[in-house]
């Protein structure tokens, strides 16, 4: 393992100042595919330059889609409409890439696009039929590996005809890729989803002027229509803010000022949690960036206490739960979370993994097929592995403000995915990472 897999952080200390996250990951992915699908130029501010965005990229620069990138976030992307995407010359390596691979799934099969879509090891295993399944209902050809999993392979299938689909399981890439592949269909195309999913597709599709209904948990729209060119201003990435939110919470002490957070109410759900435990934390000039609310996040240490979460709140934090088990260790009594099975096909199983290593520093946690319960108490120092996955490693991290001695976490490259620079805005703000 080499020494920039490994994340070493020495215990204590207080967190303090301004951070400035970077742009939201799932408006970024979205901002290049549809500026691609455009007719027209699109200027995109804020975007997050994390790999698996540039993946995202990679894979439409590949399909003949001029992308410029100016810098600091800056995109200019050349749109060449729905229709003028060409096969790519090679398979689309997708990285660690779920957002990627499922939305651009949506997107190739009504394109009627041939290509190869492949990952990471991390990305190889997640399943991957629950977006083929739907799909090829509206007529697409897409063949996973026996396991359900990556590679996916594509081939042209005429145009695809609407569907009325009910989500098996609350999703927003599932049912983005449903969406997206409306737009290529005849008919109207109707998703439904068991609980309120992140509606970024639906916000930005309507910036780029098409006609879509959705609210409710319910989102449609007719297939025909095109995309016209617009700006995007990306608003930082509230997953990322969790993990300062968090940590300034936990360590006394703290008292942080996070800037141009987004705010979507389908992505609140680490807001409402950690009030309930009775974290200090509050919103400041709100505002709006594009479609999308934002406001700056002020958020003070405080004593936390242990809740049974709401079963609503899950899907709105279904990414920030990671770090909200670090904020339950260090709460008084125990924190419950039901309701959450999802947790286990993300890019590690996060219930199983954040269990483990929460064991390993002393904490005391039951798991459940769908859920865990976390007692608070002293955290030790130790050595865990995130198994490649970001938010396991950068919770981790956060974990040693409250540990009694350091915590190495193994297998933590992969922060780069969704949070480059995380070290470095960590230790200016009083993170005690090893440089």
């Amino acid at each position: 393992m080499s020494p920039a897999d490994t994340l070493e952080v020495a215990p204590g200390g207080a967190l303090a100042g301004t951070v400035t996250v970077p742009g939201d990951k799932s408006v970024s992915h979205r901002a290049v595919m549809f500026g691609a699908l455009a007719d027209g130029v699109c200027a995109v501010e804020g975007c997050l330059m994390g790999e698996d965005v540039v993946s995202t990229i990679n894979a439409f620069r590949a399909m003949g889609v001029r992308i410029d990138d100016l810098g600091d976030g800056r995109l200019t992307v050349h749109g060449v409409g729905v229709d003028g995407l060409a096969d790519p010359a090679a398979a689309l390596d997708l990285g660690n890439s779920g957002t990627s691979m499922r939305l651009l799934c949506g997107i190739l099969a009504g394109a009627g696009i041939r290509a190869t879509l492949v990952g990471d090891a991390s990305l190889s295993r997640r399943p991957m039929r629950r977006v083929s399944e739907p799909l090829n209902s509206m007529g697409a050809r897409i063949e996973t590996a026996p396991g359900g999993t990556p590679p996916l392979r594509l081939a042209p299938a005429g145009r695809l005809h609407a569907i009325d689909y009910a989500l098996p399981v609350a999703s927003a890439q599932v049912k983005s890729a449903v969406l997206l592949a409306g737009l290529f269909a005849d008919g109207v195309t109707h998703v439904h989803e068991p609980a309120p999913t992140r509606d970024h597709t639906e916000r930005m599709l309507g910036t780029f002027g098409v006609a879509i209904d959705y609210g409710g948990g319910h989102a449609a729209l007719a297939g025909g229509q095109r995309l016209r060119a617009a700006a995007v201003q990306v608003p930082a990435d509230i997953s990322s803010a969790a993990f300062f939110l968090v940590g300034a919470s936990i360590a006394p002490g703290s008292e942080l000022m996070l800037p141009a957070i987004g705010v979507n109410p389908t992505r609140t759900g680490i807001l409402e949690i950690l009030a309930a435990m009775g974290a200090d934390l509050t919103r400041q000039y709100e505002r709006r960036c594009g479609d999308e609310p934002v406001a700056d996040l002020r958020v003070a240490s405080a004593p936390l206490r242990g809740i049974t979460i709401p079963p609503h709140t899950v899907p709105l934090a279904i990414d920030e739960f990671p770090v909200i088990f670090v904020a339950a260790a260090c709460a008084e009594g125990t924190t419950v979370l039901r309701g959450a099975e999802e947790l286990r096909h993300k890019e590690s199983d996060r219930i199983a993994v954040m269990a483990e290593g929460l064991s390993a520093l002393g904490v005391a946690v039951e798991t459940f097929d769908d859920g865990i319960a976390i007692t608070g108490g002293p955290i030790g120092g130790g050595r865990g592995d995130a198994r490649g996955d970001h938010r396991i490693a950068m919770a981790f991290a956060m974990a040693a403000l409250r540990a009694s001695g350091p915590i190495v976490i193994d297998n933590a490259a992969a922060i780069a995915t969704s949070f480059p620079g995380f070290a470095a805005m960590a230790r200016a703000a009083g993170l005690r990472i090893a440089s």
